[in-house]
This record gives C-alpha cells, structure tokens and sequence, in this order.
C-alpha cells in the first residue's frame, strides 16, 4: 500500500483539547502544584535572565555565590534548551510560551523581530506579566527586555503587564559604562561611568522592596547584559513605530570583549576556553558555511581567550546580584516561599567549530544552557537530567500561579518536584530548534578567515532527541544539507554521519540497535511535525503521527511494524533560503487547519 503525507497533517488544536481532556499530560509528568492556593500561601517568583551565558565553556564554574545560593540549595537542569540561539526571539518564547514560529520573532530587529515586531504581532496584549496580573500577582521587571526596544520607540507602546519597570533600552543596552534605563512611564535615562549589573541591582533590590510591601504574591524578572559582547553604538537616526526599522545591530556598533565593573578587572588572568576536542578542531566538521572555515590562527585564539576573561570578569557582579537577592529574600523573611530561576536568552561558542565568538548556531554549546531553580519542594543539590526548553518556562511559573494553563502553550511545566523529576526522563525526550537568518562574528576576526563579520545563509531546523540509550542531534539547512550526530559517542558534535566523508563510520553506527536508514526516517518525520507544530503536538509530537497514543518515545517508533509508514512520509526540506519564518520557503508543513489527513489511505491503518 503506498502512502503519502500530504503537506499538511497536524492536530494542533484538536488535539490540545483532546490532549487536556483526557488528563494525558498529567498521566505523564503528575504535577505537584499548588492547586489555586490562597493568595497569602501562594509563592513568589525571582526570574534572573542572563545574556549569551554559556554551560560548555564552565561559567557556572566561576561564580561561587550562584552555586551557594541556587545549586547548592537547588537543582541544576543540564539538559535545558534555548529553541532559537539568539537574543530576542528566544526572549519572546520565554514570555509567552511559544516557539519562533508561532510568535513570528525571529530576528532582533523589523522585518523580521525586534520590540515593534513583539508589539506588531498581538504579544504586548497576550503575555506573560499579564497572565500573572490576572491570576493576581503584581510584576516587577528590571533589564534588558527585548532588542530594537529603544530610546525613541519605548513609548508607542510602553510593554504591558508591569506594575513596575525600568528597562534597558538600546542603543545603550549592551554598553556596560553608558547604559540607559526607562521606569514606568518616565523618560530614559543614561548613567554614562556608572557599572550597568550594579545600576541594575540596586533597581531589583528597590523592585523587591516595593513587592513585599504590598503583600502580595509578585514576580520579579531581572536581566543583566552579562556576559554579552559589550557593545557601543554610533546611531544617531531617531525612529519609532512598530513598522519601522530600527537600526540596532548594523555596522554602526563597534563590538568588543565584555566590560567587568573595576573591581572585577583583575580576576582570572589564566583563565582560557576550555580546550576541548571541538575547539579548533584539526579536522573541519558540520555542514554548509560551518564546514568551510578554516583552522584559526593563534592571534585568533589568543583574542578568543582574552573574550573568555571578559566574559568570566562581567559575570562576577550577577554573581554578587543574586547573593544579595538571596539575603533581601532571608530579611524579609519569605525565602523560603519564594521560587528563583536562574537561566540565560541562549548559549555561546568561543572557537568551538573554528568559529568566532557569537551565538546562532544549532550545536550545543549554542542552545544546551543554564537552568537553576531554588524553592518550596525543589530537591537540593540535585542535578537533573529532564529535558527541558525555554517555552516550558511560562507555563511553569502559571502553574506555580494556581493559575490554568493556557491551550496554545507550546511547552508544559518543567518538572520540579523529586517524584516529577525522576519520572521526566521517560516522558520529555525533543527539544525542536529553529533560525533563520544570520550568523554574525562578535570577535576582532571573522568568518572564513577573512574580515566577514556575518554569514546570511544560516537557516535551519534542528532536533535533539535524548532517551536512556540515545542522544542524538539532527538537522535540516535551508539548502537542504543534513547532519545527525550520535553524541554518547561524539559530544563535541564532530563527525556527520550523513557528511560523505563519514560513510564508513555511518555504516557501522546503530541506534537502539537499529541503522542509521531506519532511524532517519523517524527523526525525519518528527521535525515535520514539530517545525509547524502549535500547542500540544509540540510536547507531545508522536501523537500527532500516532494519534492512538502507543508511541510515545523514539524507542517505540522504532519498531519494525512503522517501517512502511515511515519510509513513505514527506521528507523535511525547504524551498528556499529566506531571512524570516516565510511559510512558502518552508518546504512541506505538518499543519493544516487543525485537521489530520492522510492522502490516498486510512491513516490509523498505521498508527
């Protein structure tokens, strides 16, 4: 019999609702949430957001205080993900819950992303702060929001959902000695020689005081611009308006190594990028521009290792922010009703892959980062291995509300219990990556061994799917190249098993016992699904191809019995190469009114 999926088969809103109301989500991660407490025993939320913060050059290593006050007394996620590596479109899945393609961010500035692209798109009236005032929390938020958010378009509109706010505002933002903050509604204000991470503190530890006083339940977002490249900008060209162009990340910034405040400036001074098997490699690796970079000299390694310190020194002042959160928190005598998030916007490479220093890349050391939580019934010390994502985020802090979730929710609630936690590894496996766009070099060198500060042609979805005896990455580029790395056996991701150069080694690789033409099919057809997913067919993908519900891990799709059914789907490919989430250059979608077809056959014939 041969099948054909025809280029729209999701669930998505049938699905969510069956989903919920059938409790499946529950059966499978139980919940032990405060089920709509009183307003007086429900927790307070602390949401410290770092910028461009790595977990595979060891900076959670370098910062003494954070693993006192949250790992010691916390649990660290060391399979947390970013879905998009770059600043503002992984900032608005954090705030509402939905990937790249669902929020249609998928840049820092217009056409494509930006503050006015967030406003332009319906976010300001349906997100996060508002969700929390609604379920009666006052919010509080000081710091870097989004990019293109700006000293002359701040106000049309002013970001809702803040009972109080002091945002950085570009185009000072990452400028660590000239930064400019905008409270409520209130004019910008630039503090030229004043350290931006003690600016900001003083401003969270003011927010903190406002909240308790009004005793009532808050959250309290803060975001440093640690450890980002410290940037200072030459625009001059005032612009405002949610369909204007907002110049913030063009050649008229000068980039540089991160700024410590002076009394950090001393620290580290033999502190170098971990040398690890995929810092310049002497074999070049990847797929499309990545593999085509040349070896870097040792002037370039030695600036990358000088960015590194930098990077160290910045932290050290957020290190010093959320000790005296901690302490505010013991004085007031409610931390220990108080949950803390500790997690970064998306990851950094520093050398790793040959590659200069930036983010926006779908390796690990770009989305696998930082997550810490501290609070009631968190374990202690503990180090989980639930696979987790940056959408899971909001749906967490409304479920610690008391509040419902919300349908459209791409994510669901990050497991925090002990009981949540050991189940979590059979039931929470993908992670779906998506970019589109640049890549841009924030180092003294660039690409290619050349001056080239940006790659335009860095288009991708990605996959990364971790069981008990898997762990592997798959991706497709926007001109069709693929990789899949088995990365038990190769974790610095270094050998392509679908590169030509790596055919022997790909036909001696199984999965699960399997080969690798069995396998890719699977992982094939789940990116379909989840590069057009929406609510619940992204967290639970396999019962978009599987609506019965008797596969619900990559182990069981593996079974012979699928075979025929796999081979014969809509393979992921584009169109073509585009700079923004543009349907018709996506190739074949999952999606399709909500409503699940097969052509030319009956579909639960195979499921």
């Amino acid at each position: 019999m041969k099948i054909r999926a025809a280029t729209a088969v999701a669930v998505a809103n049938c699905l969510a609702a069956q989903v919920v109301a059938a409790g499946l989500l529950d059966e499978q991660i139980p919940l032990s949430r405060p089920g709509n407490p009183k307003p007086s025993d429900r927790p307070n939320i602390i949401f410290v957001l770092t910028d461009d913060q790595d977990l595979h050059m060891d900076s959670l290593n370098y910062l003494p205080k954070i693993k006192e006050r949250l790992i010691d007394q916390g649990t660290l996620y060391k399979r947390h993900y970013c879905t998009t590596a770059v600043c503002c479109p992984s900032r608005a899945s954090i705030f509402t819950g939905k990937l790249a393609h669902n929020t249609n961010v998928t840049d820092l500035n217009p056409p494509y992303g930006g503050f006015p692209i967030f406003v332009k798109n319906g976010h300001n009236e349906n997100y996060l702060p508002l969700w929390l005032q609604d379920a009666g929390y006052n919010t509080f938020y000081t710091g870097k929001m989004f990019n293109a958010h700006t000293v002359w378009n701040y106000d049309s509109p002013h970001l809702k959902g803040w009972n109080g706010s002091d945002f950085l505002l570009d185009p000072n933002t990452y400028d660590y000695w000239n930064a400019t903050f905008q409270r409520n509604q209130n004019t910008p204000i630039n503090h030229l020689g004043d350290y931006s991470t003690d600016v900001l503190a003083e401003k969270a530890y003011g927010f903190l005081d406002d909240a308790v006083s009004a005793k009532k339940p808050f959250f309290l977002g803060i975001a440093p611009i640690a450890p980002h490249s410290n940037v200072n900008s030459t625009v001059l060209n005032p612009v405002k308006g949610p369909d204007d162009d907002v110049p913030v990340s063009d050649d008229t910034f000068r980039v540089s190594i991160p700024r410590s405040a002076k009394r950090h400036e001393h620290l580290f001074p033999d502190a170098k990028v971990p040398r690890t098997d995929n810092f310049n490699p002497d074999v070049e690796s990847g797929a499309d521009w990545i593999r085509r970079q040349p070896k870097l000299t040792q002037e370039n390694v030695e600036y990358n290792d000088r960015h590194y310190r930098g990077r160290l020194q910045a932290l050290q002042s957020v290190d010093e922010l959320v000790e005296g959160l901690v302490e505010r928190l013991e004085q007031h005598g409610i931390l220990d009703n108080t949950y803390i998030f500790y997690t970064t916007d998306n990851g950094y490479h520093i050398g790793q892959h040959r590659l200069p220093a930036g983010k926006e890349c779908g390796y690990e050391t770009d989305i696998n980062v930082p997550l810490i939580i501290r609070g009631p019934g968190v374990p202690k010390g503990r180090i989980s291995d639930s696979v987790t994502a940056h959408v899971d985020l909001a749906p967490t802090f409304l479920s610690l509300t008391g509040a419902s979730l919300r349908a459209d929710f791409d994510g669901t609630p990050i497991p925090l219990s002990e009981k949540e936690i050991e189940l979590a590894p059979s039931t929470r496996e993908h992670v779906n990556v998506e970019y589109w766009g640049w890549a841009i070099s924030e180092s003294n060198f660039g690409f290619n061994g050349g001056d080239d500060k940006r790659i335009y042609n860095n288009t991708y979805k990605a996959l990364r799917v971790i069981g008990e005896d898997y762990n592997l990455y798959y991706s497709v580029w926007c001109t069709n190249e693929h990789e899949l790395y088995e990365m038990n056996s190769d974790p610095g991701q270094l050998k392509n098993l679908l590169h030509k150069d790596e055919a022997v080694l790909a036909a001696q690789t199984t999965v699960l016992g399997y080969p690798l033409e069995k396998l890719i099919p699977r992982l094939d057809a789940l990116l379909l699904v989840l590069k057009s997913c929406k609510g619940a067919s992204c967290s639970q993908p396999w019962r978009s191809l599987h609506p019965h519900g008797n596969v619900v891990t990559l182990h069981d799709a593996l079974s012979p019995r699928y075979d025929e059914f796999y081979e014969q789907q809509v393979r992921v490919e584009y169109s073509w190469c585009d700079s923004g989430y543009i349907v018709p250059a996506e190739g074949p979608q999952f999606e399709k009114d909500g409503v699940v077809y097969w052509e030319g056959s009956n579909w639960s014939d195979w499921t």
